[in-house]
């Protein structure tokens, strides 16, 4: 893990802005980070956490995946699908969940964090140990600075995502383990599910091989572009990666787009842990 990380941190010297990042082997349980306890925005990775709060509801009865849901309010944003569609239609809360994770619409996420409350989603995190998490904003508020800073948006750490991951994972293992977070073996697993449907690949899976299976859930807000996910070896998980760039400029001092070279490194540095830790 040592020669791992320092050929990540390496790479990562190349960004002309900071970047922080948790790996975790989950093969061995050994860790890694840089910048892992560092808070930043979080922009579109806490939606992992409120689809798991989601399926916490789902697992007490307070919502149901074929319940059917009129989409009045469109939320314009930078992100998603739903925005350009006629005010009125229906979806499932399913799609709902689904189009929240894979193009990170943000009017599927007002309405799922309006049903589910912020508050839990709050108290979720802290339960897990996210001591760096606070979920102040169901949806994006672009009146803000391009770069806010921490205590204004949404907040985490590489190391708290990191955590997330872990725990759904083995919550989609262990029945005891799925307990602690509220839900059931099958739940965590149908989180994985969503997030390996993923439409948003820019970032950590990138570099890696067409057919690895990689579950992430991206974010960006103005100077932040981030990726959180599981990356599998066939079908078992090999390791968990995520992955923040903050205070990326619009264009770097030699010239190139500020948001290609963090999406460059993500990959970049996500294909030095697969071809470090992969077996075959």
């Amino acid at each position: 893990m040592d020669a791992l990380a320092a050929r990540l941190n390496a790479l990562a010297d190349e960004a002309p802005f900071h970047i922080g990042w948790h790996l975790t082997d989950l093969r061995t349980g050994a860790s890694a980070d840089r910048n892992g306890g560092v808070v930043v925005p979080s922009a579109s990775t806490r939606k992992v956490a409120i689809l798991l709060e989601a399926l916490r509801g789902l697992h007490e009865g307070r919502f149901d995946l074929e319940r059917r849901i009129t989409v009045d309010e469109l939320v314009k944003t930078t992100s998603g699908a739903f925005q350009w569609f006629r005010p009125g239609f229906t979806v499932t809360f399913h799609d709902l969940l689904l189009m929240m994770i894979i193009v990170s619409d943000n009017t599927a996420t007002g309405l799922v964090t309006g049903m589910v409350g912020l508050d839990r989603v709050q108290a979720l995190c802290d339960r897990i140990g996210m001591t760096g998490t606070a979920h102040r904003r169901a949806t994006p508020d672009y009146s803000l600075p391009r770069d806010p800073g921490p205590g204004v948006t949404n907040d985490t750490t590489p190391n708290d995502q990191g955590r997330l991951l872990v725990a759904i994972l083995e919550g989609a293992r262990d029945a005891a383990a799925a307990g602690r977070l509220g839900v059931t073996p099958d739940l965590c697993a149908y989180a994985l599910d969503l997030m390996s449907k993923q439409r948003l690949r820019t970032r950590i899976p990138s570099w890696l091989p067409e057919d690895v299976k990689v579950a992430n859930k991206t974010g960006s807000l103005g100077g932040n572009h981030n990726d959180v996910a599981v990356v599998y070896e066939g079908d078992e998980p090999l390791f968990v990666f995520t992955y923040f760039a903050d205070h990326v400029p619009f264009e770097t001092p030699d010239g190139r787009s500020g948001r290609a070279v963090a999406d460059y490194l993500a990959g970049n540095m996500a294909r030095a842990a697969w071809d470090a830790l992969k077996t075959a």
